[in-house]
């Protein structure tokens, strides 16, 4: 218990949590196997697989999965869509095939070129790119690296993705013809179905750019990699339903721009899109509000139910205590 205290890892957790043993042990199992993981594999090796493999499962598994109900049962799938049927992909199975297979070979495409970034700067700077040890990160510098990968990729987007991809170049025009080739709510498949070029510069540079310079631990990375192929994946869903204060901002949000176009909504986040009032339909603040307010109605809302049930529960109390009482006092006469 010693050494499983000293881990960094144990103040992730709160406290309490340390005097179970299912959690002590869990916290240990991960310890060797990540001490097991950086022993056995080389760093690149951890940093390729890993990536690609929440890539697959985090972003490929779900969007096929979305792909098929929206094309098999299309008049349930556009009842939660954002603009309805008009943002149900076309049933053209050669098409979608076609698309499919773009966004895997983008999604190969990607890792090849940055096992190429990795390989380079391990060879330049004679160390792995990102600290790989099996001392784990404290939790606070975790918090801190997540902020500023965040905070990079925030303004990477919005940047790039405005004066870059929006605008009246050669990979402005590959982006509309591949990206933008339908006024509607998009679906997760589109997140890798576009051209290579602006999309290596739409969402591999600002995910992949910042921790080339902060060189945050590994598990850092990892994290930070997985958190943004999550969002990246619920926000091109094009779900009305997808839940969060936060999350379902995005995704509206995100919508709004395939549905205009590409005429506003250029950030991941929109609070650059809020400050430069490049904002399509709500913005950011706008949408935090209302979400806010809704999950304030649905507090009070069971709040009410809460009271309702306590009253009548009472009610249903006191009646038996009258009850018992009369009983009693017929049996003392």
């Amino acid at each position: 218990m010693d050494v499983l205290l000293s881990l960094p890892i144990v103040s992730y957790f709160a406290a309490p949590m340390l005097t179970s043993w299912s959690t002590s042990l869990n916290l240990l199992f991960f310890y060797m196997t990540w001490t097991t993981l950086v022993l056995s594999h080389s760093p690149l090796k951890i940093e390729l697989v890993g990536t690609l493999a929440a890539h697959i499962v985090f972003w490929l598994v779900p969007s096929l999965f979305f792909l098929l109900f929206d094309t098999l049962v299309p008049s349930l799938a556009e009842s939660v869509k954002l603009y309805g049927p008009a943002s149900i992909p076309r049933r053209n199975t050669s098409s979608l095939a076609r698309q499919a297979l773009l966004a895997v070979l983008n999604l190969a495409l990607f890792s090849a070129l940055q096992a190429a970034i990795s390989v380079a700067a391990t060879s330049l700077l004679h160390r792995p790119l990102f600290k790989t040890s099996t001392t784990l990160p404290l939790p606070w510098q975790i918090i801190k690296h997540i902020i500023t990968l965040y905070t990079a990729r925030e303004v990477l987007t919005y940047y790039i993705h405005r004066h870059v991809l929006h605008s009246r170049g050669a990979i402005a025009r590959l982006h509309a013809q591949y990206a933008h080739s339908r006024k509607a709510a998009p679906y997760s498949l589109m997140l890798y179905a576009d051209h290579p070029l602006p999309l290596m510069l739409h969402r591999l540079l600002p995910v992949y750019l910042p921790p080339l310079v902060v060189r945050p631990h590994l598990l850092t990375y990892f994290l930070f990699a997985l958190l943004t192929t999550i969002e990246d994946m619920l926000s091109m869903s094009g779900y009305s339903v997808v839940p969060g204060i936060i999350m379902g901002g995005i995704t509206r949000r995100t919508a709004a721009h395939y549905a205009s176009g590409g005429k506003g909504n250029y950030g991941a986040w929109g609070l650059l899109d809020w400050v430069n009032g490049t904002s399509v339909g709500k913005d950011v603040v706008e949408d935090m509000r209302d979400e806010a307010e809704k999950h304030q109605v649905k507090e009070r809302g069971r709040k009410a139910v809460d009271d309702t049930s306590s009253l009548m529960q009472d009610g249903i109390d006191s009646l038996k205590k009258n009850r018992k009482g009369r009983r009693k006092r017929s049996s003392d006469a």
